[in-house]
């Protein structure tokens, strides 16, 4: 869909900008909105910034001293977090408080010196020039303050103005939205069907008229007549390794051994390392040396990295937030595992959130422990190649859905922008 330009154009003299509507004129942030003195908001809810809106967070662990730190912030009013710049951010990250609550003294709050509609100037500040911003921006962590913000060149319309194109853009943007949601529906859709085909294959095998008998095992349920339950630690070597000391800087380098973290589960095939460590930290940390073929486990945290599992495609050492598991016998399929680990996912998430385990973390015991289905060898490699097939069909779906995703989130951007910066006519 194309858009109306304005009947005439004028320099704005500000980069960002560019040509603006001739009745437009540029105006100092600082004369826009004002920076709200601390007003300590120790009787509400404390709140963060999260996808661009407010939101309650959890603070039963913050005590009242902290507490009484936090910053008021009442609806209507803006925030802005104004660190780590040096993230690849396309905006700055602000939102409109659409709730009573207290931030953190690290965030900016505004407060409007003019007549402003609220919803234009969240379009706008989703937008506003972070590029600029960044130059702007001290310190390791880039952090701005209302000072750098507010000498900086903005654009506000008429009042009437701004109302045509705040309407405007909520309804487009409710348009994209709906097809984004659509899409991230359809992402989980294809990732519980990856998982039940994975764990379809691993707990009953290809053969549909397969003699079934109980496991007795909850996780696993029925397997086929011919197959065994066995531990982990019966057919693998399970470990972890440990962080050397940042202090010591001999035991780390710029090359050397590869060195791996959790983070590292998200791939496919560990194939990059995130550090390098030396060969005394390899003697003084107790680092295991591990070599493919091994697969690494997620071992802690509350996002989804707990309980993910990856191949590992290069001699490495892991740190104390990741498990190894090594196979120990020529008749297990380190591929087979991998899918095995797979479809444990779930049952690992939640044995390492019940009483007696340590909150968010799965044990390296816990990982031996486990009982998985074990068929022969030469089944054990069908149901990888089946797997990989059918695999790889829903990761091309899920792959596409993702591209739709960022295209969509593209042209949302692009239209904010054009709109609020009067390089189309939405009147």
């Amino acid at each position: 869909m194309s858009f109306p330009r304005y009947p005439k154009y004028k320099p704005s003299g500000v980069e960002w900008l560019g040509d603006v509507p001739y009745h437009w004129e540029p105006i100092r942030f600082k004369n826009v909105f004002r920076e709200k003195c601390f007003t300590s908001g120790a009787h509400l809810q404390a709140g963060s910034i999260s996808f661009g809106r407010v939101v309650f967070k959890d603070d039963e662990a913050m005590n009242e001293a902290t507490k009484a730190t936090y910053q008021e912030v009442m609806r209507g009013e803006f925030v802005i977090n104004p660190i780590n710049l040096n993230y690849d951010l396309k905006s700055l990250r602000t939102a409109l408080s659409e709730i009573d609550t207290c931030v953190s003294p690290a965030y900016i709050v505004l407060q409007g010196r003019i007549a402003l509609d609220q919803s234009y100037m969240k379009h706008q500040l989703s937008v506003f020039d972070v590029r600029h911003m960044k130059t702007l921006g001290a310190g390791v962590r880039q952090t701005i303050t209302f000072a750098d913000i507010g000498a900086c060149f903005t654009q506000v319309p008429p009042l009437a103005e701004q109302t045509c194109i705040a309407e405007f853009l909520d309804r487009e943007t409710a348009k994209i939205d709906g097809l984004v949601a659509e899409q991230r529906r359809l992402m989980e859709l294809l990732k519980e069907k990856r998982q039940a085909v994975i764990s379809h294959a691993v707990t009953r095998g290809l053969n549909p008229k397969a003699d079934l008998k109980p496991s007795g095992i909850e996780w696993l349920g029925d397997v086929p007549a011919h197959w065994t339950a066995t531990p982990i630690k019966y057919v693998a070597k399970v470990g972890n390794g440990s962080t050397p000391s940042r202090e010591v800087p001999e035991y780390w380098a710029e090359t050397g051994f590869p060195w791996l973290n959790s983070s590292v589960v998200n791939s496919s095939v560990v194939t990059e390392p995130e550090g390098y460590v030396t060969e005394r930290a390899l003697r003084e940390c107790h680092l295991p040396i591990v070599t493919p073929p091994a697969i690494l486990v997620g071992i802690t945290g509350q996002g989804r990295t707990r309980g993910m599992a990856a191949m590992l495609g290069i001699e490495a050492t892991i740190n104390q937030h990741v498990a190894y598991v090594k196979p120990s016998t020529a008749e297990l399929d380190e591929s087979y595992l991998l899918r095995v680990l797979e479809s444990a996912y779930l049952k690992l998430r939640r044995d390492s959130e019940e009483a007696g385990a340590t909150k968010g973390a799965i044990t390296c015991d816990q990982i031996g422990n486990l009982r998985v289905p074990f068929p022969p060898l030469t089944e054990q490699g069908a149901i990888v190649g089946h797997l990989d097939a059918e695999t790889a069909k829903f990761d091309t779906l899920t792959d596409e859905a993702q591209r739709a995703i960022d295209l969509l989130q593209e042209r949302r951007t692009a239209l904010i922008s054009a709109a609020v910066t009067g390089q189309i006519d939405v009147r």
